[in-house]
């Protein structure tokens, strides 16, 4: 708590030369350290010479020491995090918004896997004979269905015969009758997928089987627009209207879907469904993050998915089999959403973005309800100080055109969507193949679900020690690694066993680039920069359906993909700035300044030995 008052104090008597001991304080643990600092000499004429600030300047007056803090001032990092400190970086109003990102989680969860139960694929299926349908299921497959009796059947196509001779013999033609394709539908057995579905109902399977990745595929398409509206929307009108829009959008086009009756109109409704995709929680996740200090922020980041998330992934397959109807299935996960019109009574706008719209006393405002609530107080001085500093930086109308326009940050931007795609098209490419491998595929999806918890806690447990750099690229390498092995071991259980680790290591490296990349973006442009790296990740996950669909070509050849992608992404996010312990930057200035005290696969330096740095090597030149 009284960190920001030693740092102060610190500054002020260096500044006036005061003191030769200053007084700092941790910028993660607020814990107050004091350090000696030497007297700066010269070296002329291989003699040291001591160089006193109080013999060359003399004592500057109380407003000189004034000005000198306000100039100070504007160096830190972001004034909020100061603020947090004294109104309580994880108090009661943070500890409520961290349960009330519970439902979005959930909700996020049932938003990207739904359309897997919705449009889930029968395997045993076959042509519809109008002739033979008064017979039972098995009869008519024996029948109907080209090499019925080696279990390995032709599922879109049929017999060309007469019928009703087929009928007096009760005998299946013999091989190499001539056959046609299906003309009159499918039937199903609903024996893997014990209920209706979209493709069951409209037989989307042989050459109508393209509609289910299209319509996936729209979906993408419609978060990757999402993610430019909802991102603009953030940016300039604040991040509560953005959440309230995103999940209306979504509950609207869920139950919109019911009430489809072809391809088209199915597919825009997963296109709304899409916009809403990932912006109707991480609106949510980020505002959250904002309030929350750093010495908490990993835990809240990474244990709100992984507890969230991770419950409704674990929850969906069997809330699927126990509604058992596609339709009510989409109304339990959608309609929900459309309560999100009162948010705003408890969901706070971001303080963040108020400074950088200048908008100060809406600010302060938002920072008297947390003091209100958490029972704190925030020190008047602290707060004049926090207003003037706010107001210095409020006319910094900075734009993501602008973050590109900077040579170090546009080429950690690249990086970290490089970095970014590939953790999405590797998740999202093992979700898809939870059929693919040899168990059940509610099975296969649950114990792939079931990593999401353990995963993630364990990086939070370990993210604010061994930092956001190593935690991306070493799962993402070991990920790689077991996608290699499951190349080569056969499937069930061995193949499934492989894919669930590499799932794990995949969960363990995403949430991290996810917050990581929360830490890196200045304020101004944090909403449409995190909207950014995840269209990248929409506009990749497109080919994932197309990547599990390649296993028609070469049956590893889906794992190859994956495994090459999780190497190469691990190399390259070696190379990207490490965040763990700093404050999340303010101006462009400050994310500049992490970027360049970084070097190629090195340790963050930190703050405060920074500026002690730099304050010396200033005075040694003068």
């Amino acid at each position: 708590m009284y960190g920001v008052k030693l740092r102060v104090k610190a500054r002020v008597e260096h500044t006036v030369g005061y003191s030769d001991y200053s007084d700092y304080s941790d910028s993660v643990t607020g814990r107050s350290k004091s350090i000696r600092k030497p007297t700066p000499t010269i070296q002329h004429n291989n003699t040291a010479v001591v160089q006193s600030t109080q013999q060359h300047s003399p004592n500057p007056s109380p407003q000189d020491a004034k000005d000198e803090l306000k100039k100070k001032s504007k160096n830190d990092a972001d004034p909020l995090e100061a603020i947090l400190g004294y109104v309580g970086d994880m108090g009661r109003y943070q500890r409520f918004l961290f349960v009330f990102m519970m439902p979005f989680g959930v909700f996020f969860a049932f938003i990207y896997f739904v359309q897997m139960f919705i449009a889930a694929t029968p395997q045993r299926h076959w042509c519809t004979v109008p002739e033979l349908a008064h017979l039972e299921m098995e009869v008519r497959r024996n029948l109907s269905a080209p090499g019925a009796a080696t279990g390995a059947w032709d599922k879109c196509s049929t017999f060309d015969v007469n019928w009703t001779q087929v009928l007096q013999t009760m005998t299946p033609p013999p091989p190499g009758t001539p056959t046609v394709p299906c003309r009159h539908g499918w039937d199903f057995e609903l024996t893997d997928i014990p209920y209706a579905t979209v493709v069951s109902e409209r037989g989307w399977v042989c050459k109508h089987a393209g509609n289910v990745p299209m319509a996936q595929a729209v979906f993408f398409a419609g978060a990757f627009t999402g993610g430019l509206i909802l991102g603009w929307l953030a940016d300039h009108f604040g991040r509560v209207p953005a959440v309230v829009g995103a999940n209306l959008i979504g509950g609207i086009g869920g139950i919109a879907t019911i009430f489809t009756t072809g391809v088209w109109d199915f597919a825009l409704c997963r296109f709304l469904v899409g916009m809403a995709f990932d912006n109707a929680f991480m609106m949510t996740y980020i505002l959250v993050l904002e309030y929350v200090g750093p010495r908490h922020r990993t835990w809240v980041a990474n244990m709100s998915i992984a507890l969230y998330f991770g419950m409704g992934c674990l929850s969906l397959p069997w809330l699927a089999l126990w509604i058992g109807d596609w339709r009510k299935l989409l109304w339990y996960t959608s309609a929900p959403m459309l309560l999100v019109v009162f948010a705003p009574l408890v969901l706070p706008e971001s303080a963040r973005w108020y400074v950088s719209q200048g908008r100060i006393n809406q600010a302060v405002k938002v920072l008297r309800k947390f003091e209100r609530v958490n029972g704190t107080k925030i020190p008047d001085d602290v707060m004049d100080e926090f207003i003037v500093t706010s107001n210095q930086t409020k006319q910094n109308k900075e734009s993501l055109l602008v973050l590109m326009k900077s040579a170090p940050l546009r080429l950690t931007m690249i990086l970290m969507l490089i970095v970014y795609m590939a953790c999405s098209v590797i998740f999202d490419g093992l979700v898809r193949m939870s059929d693919a491998l040899g168990l059940d595929f509610f099975i296969s999806f649950t114990l792939t679900s079931a990593t999401e918890i353990p995963s993630v806690t364990l990086l939070a447990c370990v993210l604010d020690r061994w930092g956001r750099r190593n935690l991306t690229a070493a799962p993402l390498c070991i990920g790689g690694i077991l996608i290699g092995i499951a190349m080569l071991v056969p499937k069930g259980i061995p193949q499934a066993s492989m894919a669930i680790m590499a799932r794990f290591c995949i969960n363990m490296s995403y949430n991290a680039v996810i917050q990581w990349s929360t830490e890196l973006l200045p304020t101004a442009v944090r909403a449409s920069g995190s909207a950014t790296l995840h269209m990248s990740g929409y506009v990749v996950s497109v080919l994932s359906p197309y990547i599990v669909y390649s296993e028609r070509l070469w049956t590893s050849l889906p794992l190859l993909i994956l495994g090459i992608v999780s190497i190469l992404g691990s190399g390259i996010s070696l190379v990207l700035p490490e965040t763990k312990g700093r404050p999340m930057p303010q101006t462009m200035a400050d994310g500049e300044r992490i970027v360049q005290e970084q070097a190629l696969c090195g340790k963050a330096e930190d703050i405060e030995e920074a500026d002690w740095k730099n304050e010396k090597e200033k005075a040694l030149i003068t």
